[in-house]
């Protein structure tokens, strides 16, 4: 069974992270978590859950304002083919969450470490990071610096993507 934002929050208290959620209306895209800025402060996350021929899975945390080439995409992260957005019931077996709230946080739920994790350099340059608490009701502010511990205490390798502007 897949952690609750509750869990998630123990867990990030217990590595000494420290966190802080907003509740608002289910988000389910970017643009509608664009009706948030100016109450939110930090980076703000796009999440794309993807897979190759293979079955290999990747999540790619990026800035919410970056654009990213699935057509050329896998040749950055190692993938085995071309990529295309992984399926829901995957989303939910390997990451614990569903459509409109993938998060990096959905990490903690992928116990045997199956989804290679990809994060912009960009939205590392920002104090804080903001990204759903499992479910999309919410937006959870953790420091950039907080999340490469949060991904290592997972299992997980933080590997930073140069997606430039």
């Amino acid at each position: 069974m897949p952690a609750s934002p509750d869990q998630l929050f123990d867990y990030l208290r217990g590595l000494g992270i420290e966190t802080t959620t907003v509740s608002h209306a289910p988000l389910f895209t970017v643009a509608d978590s664009q009706a948030l800025r100016g109450e939110i402060a930090g980076g703000h996350t796009k999440n794309l859950f993807l897979k190759d021929k293979k079955d290999n899975y990747f999540l790619l945390t990026i800035e919410e304002e970056t654009a990213v080439d699935l057509k050329s995409i896998h040749s950055v992260i190692g993938a085995a083919s071309r990529v295309s957005f992984g399926k829901p019931e995957a989303l939910l077996e390997l990451l614990g969450v569903t459509p409109g709230a993938v998060t990096l946080f959905g990490l903690l739920n992928d116990t045997d470490a199956k989804v290679r994790f990809f994060i912009d350099e960009q939205l590392l340059e920002h104090d804080v990071v903001n990204a759903h608490p499992l479910v999309n009701d919410a937006t959870t502010s953790i420091r950039s610096s907080d999340v490469p511990a949060f991904v290592a205490a997972t299992g997980h390798e933080m590997q930073v993507l140069k997606t430039g502007s």
